[in-house]
């Protein structure tokens, strides 16, 4: 039997219940109430974390946690599940995207945070301090936002510590998802990356474009959750055998060195968007006032694993992101994988996660 109360703030669940609230997190300035579920199981297992919402604008993430927080019966369960579907509530709620209307900080680039910080640092050491920190596993889910095309895909981190790397490939390679992007190593600020670095199992799962909130692909993603847990012996097995999987690294991300209007030269279909060599033409960027047009080259050959949706854009846009076939052999010369990651930030790791 399991025994052990799980608390977060003043949110308890007894072994074999479940409770669900509010836990407000001090960010300095302000303050903020941070929705969790906790479902503590009747058995003794794991403690898994699942956060949604970390980005404003990914919708199908939080629709799918908030399902799996209904869907799971802690009488059934071994161990324990710290469920948060907004992990950053002004993000989400104000609109603003991949950064916080508060700061202008991206989340998912400070990551393990600074409680000294400002008020997106501050929160992500509350997440970590309260949620992540006490994981055995973590799971943080995103999709491509409201400008942004998506293929689907888990990625982890390499940390060096070989039997924490194998639990997280066996983890990547449990959702159901084809595409599984590794970063070869734990630098940098994604909350994926920083729970590497503390030991503990994490993944990125990233599943949707363009913002869409569709039940379908929620209710996917809740399957993939599902078969997740059960491979983590969170739930009992049900005999089915785990999916095959393509592994990937990056090989660039391509960000925008002008302000002005894009025009991509590579499909939109997910289904379809496929290899590209490097130097092939990606797209133009055309300044409205003159008709100036800046030609953007792939850098690196890959697969298209992101693309910008979006017509208007300034330097710094995240255009595209790119990932060659797994190779360990040659890992050691894929000196792309640590150039500056996309978006509002840089990950050393490799762009879009």
């Amino acid at each position: 039997m399991n025994d052990a109360t799980l608390s977060v703030g003043a949110l308890h669940a007894e072994p074999g219940t479940k409770a669900r609230g509010t836990v407000r997190a001090d960010l300095g300035t302000l303050t903020t109430d941070i929705p969790l579920t906790l479902v503590n199981g009747s058995r003794p297992g794991p403690r898994v974390v699942i956060t949604a919402g970390v980005h404003g604008g990914e919708f199908t993430p939080v629709d799918a946690v908030v399902r799996l927080a209904d869907t799971l019966d802690p009488r059934e369960m071994h161990g324990q599940a710290i469920i948060c579907p907004v992990a950053n509530p002004p993000a989400v709620y104000q609109g603003r995207l991949n950064i916080s209307p508060v700061d202008g900080v991206n989340l998912n680039r400070v990551f393990p945070g600074d409680p000294a910080g400002g008020p997106t640092e501050r929160l992500a050491a509350w997440l970590f301090a309260h949620l992540v920190d006490g994981a055995d596993v973590y799971v943080d889910l995103h999709c491509g936002g409201i400008d942004q095309l998506l293929r689907d895909f888990v990625g982890y981190r390499l940390t060096g510590d070989p039997d924490l790397d194998k639990a997280t490939a066996e983890l990547a390679g449990s959702f159901g998802i084809e595409d599984v992007i590794l970063g070869l190593n734990a630098d940098g600020g994604n909350s994926h990356a920083a729970a590497a670095r503390r030991g503990i199992s994490a993944v990125l799962v990233e599943v949707g474009s363009l913002g869409q909130r569709d039940e379908p692909t929620a209710l996917r993603r809740v399957d993939g959750l599902l078969t997740a847990l059960r491979h983590l012996g969170v739930l009992d097995q049900n005999g089915s055998a785990p999916a095959p999987i393509r592994e990937w690294v990056w090989s660039a991300g391509v960000t925008a060195e002008v302000t002005g209007l894009w025009y991509p030269e590579f499909s939109f279909d997910a289904d379809v968007i496929g290899e590209v060599a490097e130097g092939d033409l990606l797209g133009r960027i055309v300044d409205p006032a003159d008709g100036t047009e800046h030609t953007v080259h792939a850098p690196a050959r890959g697969r298209i694993f992101y693309g910008m949706h979006g017509l208007t854009v300034a330097p710094g846009t995240e255009l595209a992101a790119l990932a060659v076939p797994w190779d360990p052999d040659t890992a050691a010369r894929l000196d792309t994988l640590r150039t500056p990651g996309t978006g509002a930030g840089s990950d050393e790791a490799g762009p879009r996660d």
